[in-house]
């Protein structure tokens, strides 16, 4: 069972905290579709493991493309030269075609040897011996994609790690910009951080518009508001706006128009399921904060079932020709345009 953000950050941050007061497991398997996590925990591996002067004689690092299980295994048995440690490091090990054969060494690995074995965006099999014996004898972080619903709530924890507070509208316009991109957001975290005064510790949905060159009045985001409120007006300036800018195209707009619609429909199921729901729960079925709860409210009224249903069915179908089927001539704008205002007539 994939792991949820909350459990991998928090085994990232163990194994970060233990790196950086040099506490060492002998392997490594940093794996998973989502590479942020994966990411982050490989450099704080490499960058503790050795002074720099140890680096010359105690650090090899392979690429899976290049690497094989023999050259590795050779490499993770030497001894370390006038150091307590040798690193190994393994990237892009999904490429390595003979991986497996590296679970014999990790059924007892050298204590003075810490091997890295990074995949990239994937995983090894969890049915073979590799992820068994390092399951068993080193350490295993697995970082799942986080869902687009989910992205808020992330950036939320995110900056509170950080000593943050983050406001619900930034955090959902942060999300909009950056989308599932964990290392996007961790960018233009670091760079706003260094425009704001050192000790502001709330940020704004003005703060991320100010420093992430993000414009909230003319984003997916107001788009999904102004669609709820059924705005016809504003909707379809917001639509013109985002479907004329650079490099606009069609999925940047129908993936964030789903999720809005479908969490529109999971409000309606629970409110027919259970009426009585209050804004905790509703805002945990959704995956948003409380602060959105009248907007779905709103929404629910102007896009009942039947219409909400039909509109995810016009997103559906205007995602494909925005993908080149059965869209004639039309420009990625005047798709756009289209499904707007077909939406506000439902």
């Amino acid at each position: 069972m994939a792991k949820g953000f909350a459990e991998t950050a928090g085994q990232c941050r163990d194994i970060v905290e233990d790196v950086r007061k040099g506490i060492f497991r002998p392997v490594y398997l940093l794996m998973g579709e989502e590479p942020y996590y994966p990411e982050l925990a490989y450099e704080e591996i490499v960058g503790h493991a050795l002074d720099d002067s140890e680096r010359d004689f105690n650090q090899t690092i392979f690429y899976g493309t290049d690497a094989d299980a023999d050259k590795v295994i050779t490499a993770a048995m030497r001894y370390p030269v006038f150091a307590a440690r040798q690193l190994v490091a393994v990237k892009e090990a999904q490429a390595m075609k003979d991986i497996e054969a590296l679970a014999g060494y990790c059924r007892n690995p050298l204590p003075s040897t810490v091997l890295v074995l990074y995949f990239h965006g994937a995983s090894p099999d969890k049915r073979k011996e590799l992820y068994k014996t390092v399951k068993k004898n080193g350490a295993v972080l697995e970082s799942a994609p986080v869902r687009d619903y989910e992205m808020s709530r992330w950036i939320v924890s995110f900056f509170n790690d950080k000593g943050l507070e983050i406001t619900p509208d930034a955090a959902a316009l942060l999300a909009e910009f950056a989308g599932a991109d964990l290392n996007k957001i961790s960018i233009e975290t670091d760079k706003m951080r260094k425009n704001l005064p050192e000790d502001k510790t709330l940020i704004t949905a003005a703060d991320i518009e100010n420093n992430v060159g993000i414009s909230r009045q003319y984003s997916i985001f107001e788009l999904t508001k102004e669609l709820s409120l059924k705005n016809t007006s504003k909707a379809l300036k917001i639509a013109a706006y985002v479907g004329n800018a650079p490099k606009f195209m069609m999925l940047m707009a129908t993936a964030p128009l789903f999720n809005h619609f479908y969490r529109i429909l999971r409000y309606e199921a629970l409110m027919m399921g259970k009426p009585g729901a209050g804004s905790a729960e509703k805002a945990a079925v959704l995956g948003v904060s409380p602060y959105f709860l009248r907007e779905y409210e709103t929404a629910a009224a102007n896009y009942p079932p039947r219409k909400c249903l039909s509109v995810i069915s016009l997103i559906k179908e205007y995602d494909f020709k925005g993908k080149g089927g059965n869209s004639g001539e039309a420009q990625q704008s005047e798709l756009l345009m289209e499904l707007v205002a077909k939406i506000l007539n439902c």
